[in-house]
């Protein structure tokens, strides 16, 4: 257990350091400037280097699952209301994924653009069930992820609690991004929410990413839900890279397939002034598309995956609440990811990661010590 502890905090190291690993090598050899390639490509561009980003790490083979899973069945049954197929598409989530994460600016808004590199990334995810009540859903995604080794031989698992997602029937209100760091809650109509869900997202360490509202519509062979327009704060994979815009603006779509499902995303890249309102000149950089594909898999361990969410699902809860109280008495905050060269993430992983080790773990005290922690990284608007 020692082995796999250190592995779980090296690798949440090496992935805030370089903003997740890269696309899933069934590549060997890598692209070249002539024969460069990406779907919906700028083909036509001088530019040599647009290689996709994102690493060069290489995951063990996966064995796609060919058949139609249960979770998508059950949505197939047309004696079921609106609401009881929207919570089964819901929990059709869950479960063991390869995942696929490409984006690409598509158009640019400015007379000096030039399209970024595309960003490829790859993953092995289970997706739990953390929550489940009538109206609300939490699913909460764990990384577990294998390597080929220059030597030829397989890595250690890598272990992460990756980003969680909410579900909630008829919120009548979101938690909303709106620039320079701050967040505050906004009142929705129940004209707007009527028969709708909303989609919370978190970052690992639970803190908001995003959040809007949108119905599920199910057709013969698929159910989708597409969100309202949301700001956010840029991704790792962009603000590690990126100092030239400061929101995205964009709508999330989720689609469940018989055999997994698929989250589209179409972001406008937002210049916002000091004030939080779009600069007056040229606001939008560029438009961007990303498709992230989630494939059930057969045969791939995520046995380490399971014993770390069990031993550390008290620890994560508390997170949980707290922040949810934090957001419920505290209608308006600045979120700061990092403070004073220290990542709001690590601490909180460490402890969980202690936890999941067997050392003791009482509520009270540790929801104390979680709000200690979040702290510094929070400033509350008088």
């Amino acid at each position: 257990m020692k082995k796999l502890s250190t592995s779980i905090i090296s690798f949440s190291l090496f992935l805030f350091a370089s903003t997740l690993v890269s696309a899933q090598g069934d590549k060997e050899k890598p692209l070249e400037c002539e024969d460069k390639q990406f779907t919906f490509s700028w083909a036509m561009v001088d530019q040599c280097d647009m290689k996709p980003r994102g690493g060069s790490s290489k995951g063990v083979k996966n064995v796609l699952d060919t058949e139609v899973h249960p979770g998508w069945k059950s949505i197939q049954n047309d004696s079921l209301s609106s609401f009881e197929k929207d919570r089964l598409a819901i929990l059709a989530m869950a479960g063991p994924y390869r995942v696929s994460f490409d984006f690409l600016e598509i158009a640019g808004y400015t007379p000096d653009y030039k399209p970024a590199r595309p960003y490829q990334s790859w993953g092995n995810e289970y997706v739990y069930v953390a929550e489940e009540r009538e109206e609300f859903i939490s699913l909460q995604h764990i990384m577990v992820m294998y390597f080929h080794k220059e030597d030829g031989s397989i890595s250690e698992p890598m272990v992460m609690k990756h980003w969680r997602q909410d579900w909630q029937f008829q919120k009548d209100n979101n938690f909303s991004y709106i620039g320079n760091r701050q967040w505050e809650t906004k009142k929705l109509t129940k004209q707007a929410i009527k028969g709708t869900w909303s989609q919370s997202v978190y970052q690992v360490d639970d803190s908001p990413r995003y959040e809007s509202y949108g119905r599920w519509q199910h057709a013969a062979n698929f159910s989708t839900w597409k969100s309202e327009t949301t700001w956010r704060p840029l991704p790792r994979r962009e603000g590690s890279v990126r100092d030239d815009y400061n929101v995205l603006e964009g709508t999330n779509r989720h689609t469940i397939t018989p055999t997994g499902w698929v989250q589209e995303e179409e972001n406008y890249k937002l210049n916002l002034d000091k004030q939080g309102v779009p600069v007056t000149s040229m606001p939008y950089l560029s438009k961007e598309l990303g498709v992230n594909r989630y494939e059930r898999i057969v045969e791939h361990d995520f046995s380490p995956g399971d014993k770390y969410w069990q031993g550390s699902s008290p620890y994560w809860s508390d997170v949980r609440a707290v922040w949810k109280e934090l957001i419920a008495e505290y209608k308006n905050m600045t979120i700061h990811k990092r403070k004073d060269k220290q990542f709001m993430f690590m601490a909180l992983f460490e402890k969980a990661q202690a936890i999941a080790d067997g050392e003791k773990y009482e509520s009270k005290q540790g929801k104390k010590i979680i709000r200690e922690t979040l702290a510094p990284f929070i400033d509350i608007a008088e």
